[in-house]
């Protein structure tokens, strides 16, 4: 369902093909969840079959190229829109993680592989917190919305690899550290 409306809206700012929407979703809400080209294809045949979006062949230039499918919101699709932004979400928030699932059973695999896949973690999301850093000048330009869903982004990617630090140190060391958060203690 959130595939249906991340296209719609970022429709609301220009035409576009399925590829350049899933680079968009990609690049810039990969911290919210991520994506495969089928889904965005599937998404867009669907949006198109329900009238909320309009598709247009577009034909190479005479340099040659593939043929791409132009994508347009139509009325109906703003209308759409429009409805869902006005509704209460219906959850709060979801992290989906294929390393979070692993990392909770860690416990019953070896620590050193454990170790060497927190490591590789580590080493991805300090690449994507410096693109971030890098970005988020250009992002102060964009509306309010925006910016502040981008300052959103570089928090929970600093936050994430804080913890991956934390949980690294903890594992490496056999020993657990402190179990108190800002005041507040944690079962054990």
């Amino acid at each position: 369902m959130a595939i249906k409306y991340a296209v719609l809206g970022l429709l609301h700012y220009q035409d576009m093909h399925g590829y350049r929407i899933m680079k968009h979703i990609q690049r810039n809400f990969g911290h919210m969840w991520t994506i495969n080209y089928g889904q965005i294809s599937k998404a867009l045949k669907d949006l198109e079959n329900e009238g909320l979006v309009f598709m247009q062949e577009v034909v190479p230039s005479d340099d040659g190229g593939p043929h791409k499918k132009l994508y347009s919101i139509t009325p109906k699709g703003r209308e759409e829109f429009a409805r869902w932004l006005a509704s209460f979400p219906k959850k709060g928030i979801l992290i989906r993680d294929p390393f979070l699932l692993r990392f909770v059973f860690f416990g019953f695999g070896d620590r050193d592989r454990a170790l060497e896949i927190i490591d590789e973690q580590i080493r991805i999301y300090e690449e994507e917190l410096d693109r971030r850093r890098k970005n988020i000048v250009r992002w102060s330009s964009y509306p309010d919305y925006v910016r502040l869903t981008a300052e959103l982004g570089l928090q929970f990617n600093l936050t994430y690899v804080n913890w991956l630090k934390k949980a690294r140190r903890e594992i490496a060391s056999g020993r657990e550290e402190s179990h108190e958060l800002e005041g507040l203690t944690l079962p054990q």
